[in-house]
């Protein structure tokens, strides 16, 4: 695949993600830029990437253009970087901009690239809209594992779009969505893994409680985690019924289910992600 990737910032989940490219169109057609030049080359470095001058270079050069910004750092790098994309449009070339930042709809990008924003130089004249993809992974990305859902504008080619997905298909599963979903996305898959983390650690806390190591109920909490959401994939099962395999009356499982619901455990994890939507919500 002869395509070339300009990932402007090289955090972890720009990281995560070309890390996956990688495997599909080679370090070579990948090029990290970023303010700390040293955390690029490094990611550079690790994929056989290269290391680009600046973010207008990664404009002219990336048929994709990943924008692994924080969103309070996307308006600057849009208005950088507006007048090459504009030009490539106008050119009939135009380069496709993957955004990771939570809350910035595909519209408030189009109109910052495209002139009619606020804050851009009046003398730009509007023109067709840009082709823009949203996306919203995970960490688990880095290891193969993500969740990676993304939305598309018109203005994107399905070619371009199958393209994509393979992609990003070597980070995790890859998910088509509406847009209007993307906050409760970053609600649920976006920052789920911190909640697992936090649930991984508290069972292996309750294994150290009853008097395991600490190494030994670390690696049997975490393992316990990962196969029990693999019987989820697999099973087709509902959560329900594999909980009810494991829930014998009397039983020791049911002993634990219980305390689980006097702790308003369900409800908690519920508002978790709730919490997390509203802020993505809010972002916007």
């Amino acid at each position: 695949m002869n395509t070339m990737i300009a990932c402007i910032g090289s955090g972890n989940m720009g990281f995560a993600l070309m890390k996956g490219a990688a495997g599909i169109v080679g370090g070579k057609n990948i090029g990290f830029t970023d303010v700390d030049t040293g955390k690029a080359a490094a990611a550079a470095k690790s994929l056989g990437a290269a290391v680009l001058k600046s973010n207008l270079e990664a404009s002219v050069k990336g048929d994709y253009i990943f924008l692994a910004v924080k969103p309070q750092a996307l308006p600057g790098v849009l208005v950088e970087i507006a007048p090459n994309v504009r030009e490539r449009l106008a050119a009939g070339k135009p380069a496709i901009l993957v955004s990771l930042a939570a809350g910035w709809a595909t519209n408030k990008i189009q109109a910052i690239v495209g002139g009619s924003g606020i804050d851009v130089p009046v003398e730009w004249a509007p023109v067709a809209s840009v082709p823009v993809i949203r996306l919203m992974p995970n960490t688990p990305a880095l290891i193969s594992k993500g969740v990676i859902a993304f939305a598309a504008s018109p203005e994107v080619p399905p070619a371009k779009i199958k393209e994509l997905e393979k992609i990003l298909g070597g980070a995790g599963m890859v998910d088509r969505i509406e847009e209007h979903y993307m906050d409760a996305v970053t609600g649920l898959s976006g920052s789920g893994p911190a909640f697992a983390y936090l649930f991984i650690e508290a069972m292996a806390d309750g294994g150290v409680q009853a008097g395991l190591p600490r190494s030994k109920a670390l690696r049997y909490a975490a393992q316990t985690l990962m196969g029990s959401a693999a019987m989820v994939l697999e099973t087709g099962k509902s959560p329900a019924e594999l909980k009810d395999m494991v829930t014998t009356p009397g039983g020791t499982t049911i002993a634990g289910v219980v305390a689980l619901e006097n702790g308003a455990f369900r409800g908690t994890v519920i508002n978790a992600v709730a919490a997390a939507y509203k802020r993505s919500s809010e972002l916007a």
